[in-house]
């Protein structure tokens, strides 16, 4: 009894440790799984609700996690991925993460932790990264980062971290990291930071800061950091300032000691008076190029007061998404000269522009590069904002005043026509709707945008001058003009139909046709380009032909001098109706549809030779005699059952008339005329002295007198062998040969395979030696009575004939003799 329980209790025991047993849990029953990688082994496995890391395949290179519901990385979650190059974790709302979880990760380049819960960050994470070249780790409520946790990231280059709790920066914080490329740090509520911990780190590329509490509250603290950063060969960009009054300035007071040459501002708010006295801190300094982006501004543009201050390195200015809450008042900034003599690039996109003064356009005497794209501009204002073409922006290269409210095509070369040195005009997202026949042009103009307009055709208005042009997305439906000098074309998003004509296009060395209303193209017309090297057709609506999908399958592959360069996927078939939407690259058709005209003329062949054969064989087995009397034989048979059903109204004829059909041919007439009938239907007396008893007459039916005149002669044949006991069969060469004697036999050979009839019904008659194969083979029926029958020859002695007579008569009345 002791030794079953015992069994029992280990059993429990084992039952109880379960996956435990082997010290290391067992969780791949309940670990989720993804498989959405693709061919580059990235798998994408985001917004998935997974609530842990999924299981993927061990060769994958690129894992995307993000934005599922992931809060703890486990040490066996990545364990086996020794190939990973990129984690991406971020969103996940991820609060903790074991020591040794990315232990295995020898090979990781880039790892995204931000948008999280961590409320620490641990060193062990990266002690085996020693490959790991960017880190995220933004937007996680930890308050300092604490001990070195970057000292064993030798390689890294791009790091970013901070957030709305980042409260403290050290020194030893970002001990270990000597370079980067690019280091981003959210600090907006930073409190402490000490002078010096980003000292160390350098070259240092590029450097954005969140600093709006400091540049509010601590100024000191915001110059701290701005001295640590601001070397002349690094580009600071600063985010989310509220610049006021003098205070919230001083810090760059810092940055102009260390004579800083790239600053950029996003999401900006400010003031005049803090733009007079950024202008007077960067007095003299060899600031190179500024940027603003999404600026919010509350002054009027009273900004001369700084015009005492040195701003001669200036190169570039730039503004994007500015807002100027009082633009009605704001100045056309016609005193600022001081700044505005000095750059060579402007660029005002979405600033709200309608109008530049022709007086404004004079001050930027150096400018060469100016981008007016997506403002209010019109034609009567771009006409005042380029004096009416008159001799402004001479030096004046690239112009960009696309996404405006244009209208005039004309209008617009006649306004550069002066600009000599203009080689790069960009007027697209405009309303043009025509383009006249001529237009003048600077002689330097080489790149010319015209894409998104309402263009429907193309004309010679275009110069000849032109090195690319970009056409797309307007409505043109062909496009035929020499262009010497083109190099690049873009015409996608048309309506052609066809390619242009490579001959136009001499030194033609890209060509971009996507998304218009080809269905196909040839080889013939790609080597009328002589130089052409890309091409992109995609999305358009292509029939898939042989020639034209093996064509296509070799420019995808890369083979000959001209490649696809777009995406293979995007070539979709439209037509045949099987293959529709099915990508050309993967398109297998079949030798059937691909040579047509060799499948059907052998097949024609085929059902030639086969037409014949059957031909033959039909012919050699009589099936067309057999078709024909089967018709004959149902017609007749339709029309002998309505004799039957009339016989048996009163005064009908009798069903049996004849003792004997008769059938013989014409040439055998004489025999049957002067023998065969004075013989059965008069016999003479001393052919009845010698019978035994008194013979009858019999009755024959005859086709010469008894067949009924009008009726048709398959009737009369059927009614005659009905209306007979018995059929007689002259049978001669002659009755062979014969064709109402073969109608009779024919019918006869039926009758004979009717279900009433009986081979003791036909009586044979050879008049001549005739053996059973000289009738016919499809005669079956009757060539097996002459092989099973004894049948009657009539002898050439004329004593042995009273004894045929004999014999045909019993043979006639056999039925009464019994």
């Amino acid at each position: 009894i002791r030794r079953p329980m015992l069994f029992s209790v280990l059993l429990l025991l084992l039952s109880a440790l379960g996956p435990g047993w082997s010290g290391t849990p067992d969780t791949s029953a309940r670990r989720p799984s993804c498989t959405r990688c693709d061919l580059r082994r990235s798998c994408n496995c985001s917004h998935s609700s997974f609530t842990r890391v999924p299981a993927v395949t061990t060769r994958v290179l690129s894992l995307d996690v993000s934005f599922n519901n992931i809060t703890v990385v486990t040490s066996d979650d990545l364990a086996g991925l020794k190939l990973l190059t990129a984690l991406y974790l971020q969103g996940n709302g991820l609060a903790s993460i074991q020591p040794s979880a990315f232990d295995s990760l020898w090979n990781l380049v880039d790892l995204d932790l931000s948008d999280n819960q961590l409320t620490a960050v641990n060193q062990r994470w990266f002690s085996g990264l020693g490959a790991l070249q960017r880190l995220n780790l933004l937007n996680n409520p930890y308050s300092c980062l604490g001990s070195p946790v970057f000292q064993d990231l030798l390689r890294l280059r791009r790091l970013d971290f901070g957030g709305p709790a980042l409260e403290e920066i050290r020194k030893r914080d970002l001990h270990g990291v000597n370079q980067l490329e690019e280091l981003s740090v959210h600090g907006n509520n930073l409190a402490r930071y000490e002078s010096g911990a980003f000292a160390d780190i350098w070259p240092l590329g590029e450097v954005t800061l969140k600093l709006h509490g400091p540049f509010l509250a601590n100024p000191a603290l915001a110059a701290a950091v701005l001295a640590d950063v601001t070397y002349p060969e690094t580009h600071v960009t600063l985010e989310d300032l509220h610049l006021i009054q003098n205070r919230s300035i001083q810090p760059f007071t810092k940055a102009a000691t260390r004579r800083i040459r790239q600053l950029t501002f996003r999401n900006l708010s400010l003031t005049d008076e803090a733009i007079v006295n950024f202008l007077v801190a960067m007095n003299g300094v060899p600031l190179t190029y500024m940027s603003f982006e999404d600026i919010t501004l509350t002054g009027e543009g009273r900004w001369e007061p700084a015009g005492w201050t040195e701003h001669e390195s200036i190169d570039e200015l730039s503004a994007r998404n500015v807002e100027i809450l009082d633009v009605f008042k704001f100045l056309s900034l016609m005193d600022m000269t001081f700044l505005l003599k000095y750059p060579r690039k402007g660029s005002f996109i979405n600033c709200g522009v309608f109008v530049m003064p022709c007086r404004t356009s004079q001050l930027l005497l150096s400018l060469q590069y100016l981008d007016l794209s997506d403002n209010l501009l019109t034609d009567l204002t771009l006409t005042e904002s380029l004096c009416d073409g008159g001799r402004t922006l001479q030096d004046l290269r690239v112009l960009n005043v696309s996404g405006n409210a244009l209208k005039s095509l004309s209008l617009v070369s006649q306004l550069v026509s002066k600009h000599s040195k203009l080689t790069h005009l960009d007027i697209s997202r405009n309303g043009y709707s025509s383009m006249p026949a001529r237009c003048p042009w600077p002689a330097a103009l080489r790149h010319l945008n015209i894409s998104r307009a309402k263009l429907t055709a193309a004309t010679s208005c275009l110069p000849a001058t032109l090195q690319v042009l970009d056409l797309s997305y307007n409505h043109l439906r062909s496009f035929s003009l020499l262009l010497p000098a083109l190099r690049e074309l873009d015409l996608s998003g048309n309506k052609l139909l066809h390619l242009p004509p490579g001959g136009l296009l001499p030194q033609l060395e890209t060509l971009t046709l996507q998304s218009n209303a080809l269905i196909m193209f040839h080889l013939s017309e790609l080597r009328s380009f002589r130089r052409l090297e890309n091409f992109q057709a995609a999305n358009n609506k292509f029939v898939c032909s042989c020639d034209f999908v093996a064509f296509l399958q070799s420019g995808l592959a890369g083979g000959g001098a001209m490649r696809l360069t777009d995406d293979k996927d995007a070539y979709v078939c439209d037509s045949p109706l099987d293959l529709q939407g099915q990508p050309v690259a993967r398109v297998h058709l079949s030798l059937a549809s691909c040579h047509q005209v060799v499948v059907v003329s052998v097949s024609c062949g085929l059902v030639l030779f086969s037409g014949t054969l059957l031909s033959v064989a039909l012919w050699r087995l009589h099936a067309l005699w057999y078709l024909k009397m089967t018709w004959a034989w149902i017609r007749a048979k339709r029309g002998s059952r309505r004799r039957n059903r009339l016989r048996g109204v009163p005064g009908s004829e009798a069903l049996v008339s004849f003792d004997a059909f008769v059938s013989y041919s014409e040439q055998d007439a004489s025999w049957v005329e002067n023998l065969l009938v004075p013989e059965l239907e008069e016999p003479s007396d001393a052919n009845q002295e010698s019978l035994q008893h008194a013979a009858r007459p019999l009755t024959l039916c005859l086709h010469k007198r008894d067949f009924l005149p009008g009726r048709w002669v398959m009737d009369n044949i059927m009614s005659a062998m009905e209306c007979s006991r018995r059929t007689i069969f002259v049978l001669s060469e002659s009755f062979v040969r014969s064709e109402w004697c073969r109608y009779e036999l024919d019918f006869s050979h039926f009758w004979l395979l009717d279900c009433g009839a009986g081979g003791d019904d036909a009586i044979l008659v050879l008049l001549e030696p005739l053996s059973k194969d000289d009738i016919p083979k499809r005669f079956c029926k009757l060539r097996k009575l002459m092989s099973s029958t004894t049948y009657l020859e009539w002898p050439q002695d004329d004593g042995r004939r009273p004894k045929f007579w004999r014999s045909l008569r019993d043979a006639l009345q056999a039925d009464e003799n019994q």
